[in-house]
């Protein structure tokens, strides 16, 4: 973007309204846009880009079209943050209540660490009014007949590679679909030997523009706008399943502000599943189906099952520095200093041999007195849980308490202070390892998939 297109951006913060204004699909190229202004200002365009996109059958394409415009409204929330003015005005055409109401439960909920971070109260701002007029919002979804395959999403982790193997257990045909230009996601999915597809996901410029003149800005709920792309990717390619790997750990709050639970995982959370699932089956496709393979699973007893393939040793990251959108990116897989770092060489420790976590890491986190404060808030002990996607601190004190019993880890730093100082203050009772191995919880599996809910075992 030129300078002088720079100097024209009005300041977001100061406009009355957010406007939805177009989204298009050119079928030639396998471009989505969606666009978005403040105001009567410069017109912020998105693009999404599907590769070698087949035609699609005439029995998909409204379908598409309503997805396609699901997907416009959940990913203007990275665009309205920027400015969170008073008027929402949606020129797309007509939506009811209940598109409405998941419309608020998203942004209210999927930037409610933006708004705590920010020090700013959402809720006398967000009014997403239904449109009743127009036939489309009283059209209901129809099955579609799309072929039974499944999309596994990849973001490089230990959990979706735990799903792949899942996947591949039971037979299941699955691809491996990832968004955006990560060559670390790339690596981790060609890893997998599964069929690859990689959308690629434009941001308008501009916003980063906003962001460097000082907008609003802060965290988004992502993983809502990677899985409205990958409902269009369903219909559009054809798959019946869109499986994610959020384990139910993902709907633990952070910490409550106003009155309101704030969880940095909500779009990663069993509500937002069931919120979208509702959407898609009322709205888009009858016989699409999305959910979470690994809901009924902690992150340890995610943790214990990829524990058992090495295979991916070299190729995962959890690490967010990894990936960020600008900026650094660390030359090691695991920058050591974050979050994800700390939890997922904690969660790994009780099942992975030391000499092997220490090779997949490059040194020791648990013997590094520096850490202390890192660790003190993944276990919530004097500091609430970090805003990352890590598990809940009964995991992480649980995964601390078991590595006191093991030889080759209760004499490391942070081990031993742990059995010194937080230990006794602790019931022994809450820190049962077994328990929190075993599949429990509400989740929305389907049929196929039943069998895994004796895994991982």
């Amino acid at each position: 973007m030129s300078t002088t297109t720079a100097d024209k951006l009005a300041d977001p913060r100061s406009a009355q309204a957010f406007r939805f204004v177009a989204c298009d699909f050119d079928a030639a190229s396998g471009t989505a846009s969606l666009s978005y202004a403040f105001d009567n200002g410069p017109l912020l365009i998105e693009r999404i880009v599907f590769p070698g996109a087949p035609a699609l059958p005439a029995q998909r394409e409204a379908a598409f079209v309503r997805a396609l415009r699901l997907l416009h409204l959940i990913a203007g929330v990275s665009y309205y943050k920027a400015g969170i003015p008073l008027e929402l005005r949606i020129e797309t055409g007509a939506f009811d209540a209940s598109t409405a109401e998941f419309l608020h439960e998203l942004y209210f909920h999927g930037l409610a660490e933006f708004a705590y971070q920010n020090k700013l109260d959402l809720g006398e701002r967000l009014r997403f009014a239904p449109i009743q007029s127009g036939g489309e919002a009283g059209e209901r979804a129809q099955a579609l007949n799309l072929p039974r395959r499944t999309l596994l999403p990849i973001g490089g982790g230990k959990d979706s590679l735990v799903s792949v193997e899942l996947c591949k257990s039971i037979n299941e045909p699955a691809t491996a679909v990832w968004i955006g230009d990560s060559a670390l996601i790339a690596a981790c999915a060609e890893r997998t030997g599964l069929p690859l597809l990689n959308i690629k996901r434009h941001i308008a410029p501009e916003l980063f523009e906003y962001n460097r003149q000082g907008a609003w800005n802060g965290h988004v709920p992502v993983t809502a706008i990677n899985s409205a792309i990958l409902v269009c990717t369903a219909i559009l390619y054809g798959f019946d399943a869109i499986a994610f790997s959020n384990e139910r750990s993902a709907s633990s709050a952070t910490l409550e502000y106003q009155g309101q639970q704030v969880n940095h995982q909500w779009s990663k959370s069993l509500a937002f599943e069931q919120l979208l699932r509702e959407q898609i089956r009322t709205y888009i496709a009858a016989d699409l189906d999305y959910f979470s393979l690994l809901r009924p699973w902690s992150e340890l007893a995610v943790a214990r099952e990829f524990a058992k393939h090495s295979q991916y040793d070299a190729a995962f990251s959890s690490c967010n520095r990894n990936f960020r959108i600008l900026g650094e990116h660390p030359q090691d897989r695991w920058c050591g200093q974050c979050p994800k770092c700390h939890f997922v060489f904690l969660a790994l420790a009780p099942f992975v041999a030391k000499p092997r976590l220490l090779r997949i890491f490059g040194r020791n986190l648990l013997d590094d007195a520096a850490l202390v404060p890192g660790f003190d808030a993944l276990l919530e002990y004097r500091d609430h849980k970090p805003f990352e996607c890590v598990g809940e601190g009964g995991e992480s004190r649980a995964a601390m308490y078991a590595l006191t019993q093991r030889a080759e880890w209760r004499e490391d730093t942070l081990v031993a202070r742990f059995t010194k100082e937080i230990l006794p203050q602790i019931d022994r009772a809450s820190l049962a390892f077994e328990p929190l191995l075993t599949p429990a919880g509400e989740h929305f599996l389907p049929a196929r998939f039943a069998s895994l809910l004796n895994a991982p075992r």
